[in-house]
């Protein structure tokens, strides 16, 4: 190729600027995505995958766990190989070579895990009960954690802003998701298997902010989501002005209570409209940038922020929607979803029941397995601290459904009501080593005839089944236990599991 000699004091600097801009990108170094580093883990058992930059036409060759893929930067820059899948183990060496070497420490082979929601998810190890106990024992170097900086996306980003990976220590623990630590703790002990968790979560969050524009545009029955951002929009100017002075009032009252001793107001939270509930606004920044990276599966606590009344009955849709497009996106097929049914809670204004059905409903999807927590929550608190058993039972699912344990992992979950004269009789799945009423007697049960109105109802175990009867219903038609934001309820397993609450009427 012949190059001309230009008279750059004849040249506009603005053209001087772009003459040179081939210079610069021919010198580009070879870069990786922030989720490629020290420390990482990666999936077993699947092709391993290792993308980046450099300069358009810049060949790079890859070498991991004695295998090495060689390829040729794209004319945008862009660049991935895949290597032969690896065997659990570590600690291993992987080196990128294009202009520069890139190389990675301490990087371990086992299974990753995504996990993601609301505040739930968010909450961090050093605000659970028995913080400092758990936090003391928390030395755990098989374990890698990667926390994912929350950001909104107008369209899918090709990279997260996070925290480097970092072994899981009493230190790197404090802040992270409780429950993806409880749960990658107990997988990690009995696997035997190195675990990654990567946390991407964002308190106050709806399902739709994770979820594409391409699966929610393609549902026209998903177009209240829409219309939800639209009216949370409307005269968002003049609210923005209220919320100063909301908040202005706030801050002066808690400096006159903190003045005169006595306890502060509580934060006036309310949904941050601007970025964290725009429809696809997280799936695009904190979610689109990881699919490139192999996976064991997700798990998933969110669901408060669609509890109102407007949002609750879109919830079934719209979550298996989320998690079909989900797979869809890392493409992968059907790779197990774990997630969190909504802890009892005193809810006001809200639809927490149809919300936790919703959830149940959701285990149609294959591959899905949800933990029942209506028995670990806090009247009170909308943050439950006892986040170890809700990452144990997520535990237990994926033993199961992802590796194929023969164990229970599931409370009772409710398969069939059938009408016995002035009785119904209800039929569940996992019942395990059989129904247990905890407490002594079976509570939380109601009955309704085909009038759909619902009276409390005497409940008694008969096997793998429950009988349900009121005198004043003489014919049942319908069943549903639990149905209630903060419930009385004690039906479980023999495996001490508690059964999901459930409506037989749809």
């Amino acid at each position: 190729m012949r190059y001309h000699r230009v008279r750059m004091a004849h040249v506009n600097p603005r053209l001087a600027a772009l003459i040179f801009v081939p210079c610069l990108a021919a010198r580009a170094d070879v870069t990786l995505p922030a989720v490629l580093g020290d420390h990482m883990v990666i999936q077993r058992g699947l092709p391993v995958h290792i993308w980046g930059t450099a300069a358009e036409g810049e060949p790079i060759t890859v070498e991991f766990h004695g295998q090495t893929r060689s390829t040729v930067a794209d004319p945008v820059g862009q660049w991935n190989v895949y290597l032969p899948p690896a065997e659990a183990g570590g600690p291993f060496e992987l080196t990128v070579k294009g202009s520069n070497t890139v190389q990675l420490h301490d990087v371990l082979v086992g299974d990753v895990w995504v996990a993601s929601g609301q505040s739930n998810m968010e909450f961090s190890v050093s605000e659970v009960m028995n913080s400092e106990a758990e936090i003391a024992h928390a030395d755990q170097p098989r374990i890698r954690l990667f926390h994912v900086k929350n950001k909104v996306g107008l369209y899918p980003l090709d990279d997260v802003a996070a925290e480097p990976w970092t072994p899981c220590t009493r230190e790197s623990v404090r802040a992270f998701s409780a429950v993806a630590y409880f749960f990658g703790r107990h997988l990690e002990e009995k696997l035997g298997v190195p675990i990654g968790l990567i946390e991407a979560s964002w308190g106050g969050t709806p399902a739709e902010a994770w979820t594409s524009q391409r699966a929610l545009a393609a549902d026209a029955s998903l177009m209240p989501v829409y219309a939800e951002w639209a009216r949370m929009n409307d005269g968002a100017a003049v609210h923005q002005r209220q919320r100063a002075k909301e908040l202005d009032q706030w801050r002066r009252a808690v400096a006159r209570a903190k003045a005169e001793g006595k306890e502060p107001p509580g934060f006036p939270w309310e949904p941050n409209m601007e970025n964290s509930w725009m429809p696809s606004g997280l799936f695009n920044a904190m979610i689109a940038p990881l699919t490139r990276f192999p996976i064991r599966g997700a798990i998933w606590y969110q669901g408060e922020s669609n509890a109102s009344r407007e949002r609750a009955p879109l919830y079934a849709r719209l979550f298996g929607t989320m998690i079909q497009d989900w797979r869809h996106a890392w493409g992968q097929g059907d790779f197990p979803f774990l997630f969190v049914q909504l802890a009892n809670f005193t809810a006001r204004d809200a639809s927490w029941p149809e919300l936790r059905e919703a959830q149940r409903q959701t285990l149609a999807l294959a591959n899905t397995g949800m933990a029942v927590t209506i028995d670990i929550g806090t009247p009170d608190d909308i943050h439950p601290k006892n986040k170890q058993d809700v990452g144990l039972r997520l535990a237990l699912a994926a033993r199961a459904i992802a590796h194929g344990e023969t164990i229970e992992y599931s409370g009772p979950l409710f398969r069939q009501a059938t009408p016995e004269g002035k009785t119904m009789r209800i039929w569940f799945d996992h019942t395990g080593a059989g129904l247990v009423a905890k407490g002594g007697s079976l509570v939380g049960f109601e009955i309704a005839g085909a009038d759909g109105k619902f009276v409390s109802a005497d409940a008694v175990i008969d096997g793998t089944a429950v009988v349900v009867s009121r005198d004043a219903v003489a014919a049942p038609a319908y069943v549903r236990y639990a149905w209630k934001d903060d419930p009385r309820c004690s039906l479980y397993n023999a495996e001490g599991l508690p059964a999901s609450p459930f409506s037989s009427r749809e």
